[in-house]
């Protein structure tokens, strides 16, 4: 079971922490954001972490190693320059199954990447995890038909979305004849891709937490979650 950490942004959204170290070294609580992964990765059953690096590659070098403190070889993708969300795939020299699990480096999240990957239907370009959101619309919302008159007035209406988690299983076929090696591509490129090719995209709808690390208040609120319940994102 292969596993694919995207860990190459810079996190501009979380500075100042951000201007020292990468964003997958800043801590939950005292643990590194990259670490947590790894771990949650290892205690799942995978047998193989690659992670994608560009800015402040050599600091995550260093930290992370070979795996070996964690009981899991980890290898790395290393980007010269920014390549996308997805595009360093292409510099992987190959993968260890069908499929890959690809997750991103600032995820907070109590959800089951193992059974997320083997869920993964082997005839799907990919799977989706998707968590639904909703954003309370402060007004009211007015429709208007094509003449200009009223056809609808909802008083501050809630809006429900699936929005990306930010995991995704995508299979090995599908990602070699989609993306060229050294492409500069983003995750809803490739996924458009893959539809435009008649090719399946499965979303699913986990029972899990999941918060985005990418801005500060959430960083703040993933580490009140993780001091509060440790016992959900490691296993004992």
């Amino acid at each position: 079971m292969h596993a694919v950490i995207l860990a190459g942004g810079k996190g501009s959204r979380l500075r100042p922490f951000t201007f020292s170290i990468p964003k997958p070294l800043v801590p939950i609580g005292d643990i590194p954001i990259v670490e947590l992964l790894i771990r949650q990765l290892q205690s799942q059953g995978f047998t193989r972490i690659t992670v994608s690096v560009g800015h402040m590659a050599a600091l995550i070098r260093t930290f992370c190693g070979d795996g070996t403190q964690w009981g899991i070889p980890i290898d790395y993708a290393i980007e010269d320059e920014p390549l996308g969300t997805v595009g360093g795939l292409g510099l992987i020299a190959s993968f260890d199954d069908d499929r890959v699990l690809i997750v991103n480096g600032d995820t907070l999240t109590d959800l089951d990447f193992g059974e997320l990957y083997r869920s993964h239907l082997t005839d799907d370009a990919a799977t989706i995890c998707a968590n639904r959101r909703s954003v309370e619309i402060d007004f009211g919302v007015l429709e208007a038909d094509a003449d200009g008159y009223l056809a609808g007035y909802t008083e501050k209406p809630s809006l429900s979305y699936l929005v990306s988690m930010g995991s995704n299983v995508l299979s090995v076929e599908a990602v070699s004849q989609h993306l060229q090696t050294g492409e500069r591509l983003d995750m809803p490129q490739l996924i458009t891709r893959f539809q435009g090719a008649g090719r399946g995209v499965r979303v699913v709808e986990p029972h899990a937490y999941w918060l985005d690390l990418g801005r500060l208040d959430d960083l703040e609120e993933g580490a009140r979650m993780f001091s509060e319940h440790p016992e959900r994102f490691l296993a004992p």
